[in-house]
Order: structure tokens, then sequence, then C-alpha cells
């Protein structure tokens, strides 16, 4: 069963989702890509998506080489969103088109990059706002700790897991996952 904004409705329990009344599900969610336009997730119905916030200046900035071959290996079933953040250690300081020319120059990225947004604080994005709180995604409340955490959900919308930095995106803890 699917909330739409502005609807208030209980949904499945079977379906691992809070039944909160404020529950926002993941693919009602408004994105922009770098590039200005709009990214619609409900595009991605029936894939895994792996949501990270990146930064062009961090020493995990080498991980957009692994998202972007874990993009490519697992196509089929998988969309990388990489939504840029400037919130640890200010290491995303570029302008859009900055970093649009670097992932592509240096790393080859062809997966969906977001406009540069803030993962916590008072204006988390409102993706983040659902990937963080157990209220929202129906599974775990979290914080993002740094540069290059990763978040996996499924197909139907499910929160998955939270990875933090260190895990590398080809790592077994993530595609293991991708059945």
């Amino acid at each position: 069963m699917r909330l739409l904004k502005g609807i208030s409705k209980k949904v499945n329990p079977k379906a691992n989702l809070a039944t909160d009344e404020n529950l926002r599900y993941i693919y009602d969610i408004e994105i922009t890509a770098l590039d200005g336009s709009g990214i619609n997730l409900s595009d991605f119905e029936g894939k895994y998506l792996l949501f990270v916030n990146v930064a062009s200046k961090c020493g995990f900035t080498g991980q957009y080489q692994d998202l972007e071959k874990l993009y490519k290996v697992y196509k089929d079933k998988l969309v990388v969103i990489g939504l840029p953040c400037n919130q640890f250690g200010a290491q995303e300081p570029g302008s859009a088109e900055q970093i649009q020319t670097f992932c592509e120059r240096n790393y080859g990225v062809s997966f969906p990059m977001t406009e540069k947004i803030e993962v916590k604080g008072a204006n988390q994005h409102p993706l983040y706002q659902w990937l963080t709180k157990k209220s929202l995604n129906g599974k775990l409340n979290s914080t993002v700790k740094w540069n290059f955490q990763k978040y996996l959900v499924g197909p139907k919308g499910e929160f998955i897991d939270v990875f933090y930095s260190i895990t590398k995106p080809m790592s077994a803890k993530i595609t293991k996952l991708l059945v």
C-alpha cells in the first residue's frame, strides 16, 4: 500500500513500513539532479536504490570508482544515486557544474547525481529524514556520520540497511543483499 503526500492512510504492517501518519513514501520524495531537472524516484520502483552522500575532496572519494562499478554490474536491479554534501569538513565546496565535471572526468560517473543537499541538521533534506528516522522508514534510526555513508532501499521502497563510509561499495555486505 502506498502513501501519497498529504494523504493519511495506515499502511500494511507486513510491508515493513511505519504506520505513522507522517510517513513519507520514498517514491514520493522530490529530489533535484545536478542539472536542475527533477529526479522521479518512482521511475526506479522495482529496483534497489543505494543512496550515498558524496564529496569530491574526501579520503573516501575514491569510492566513486567502485560505486560506478557497482552501478554497472547490477544495472538491471540497482540504481546508485549520489547526493553531494558539504557538511563534513567542507569537502564538497564545488558548484553543480564543477561536481559533475569532476565526477565524469575522474571516475566516469554515469549514475544519477543530485544537487548539493544537507543530510543532517535543521535543513536536512526530506530524503534523509526518511532514511534516518524509524518513524518514517519503519526500520531504524541512524545518523549520517561522514561522507560516503550508504543507505540501501529495496525494490518495493522498503528500507534495508545503512553502511558506514568504511564499507566499500562492492563489499559482500552490500552485494549479498541485491538478490
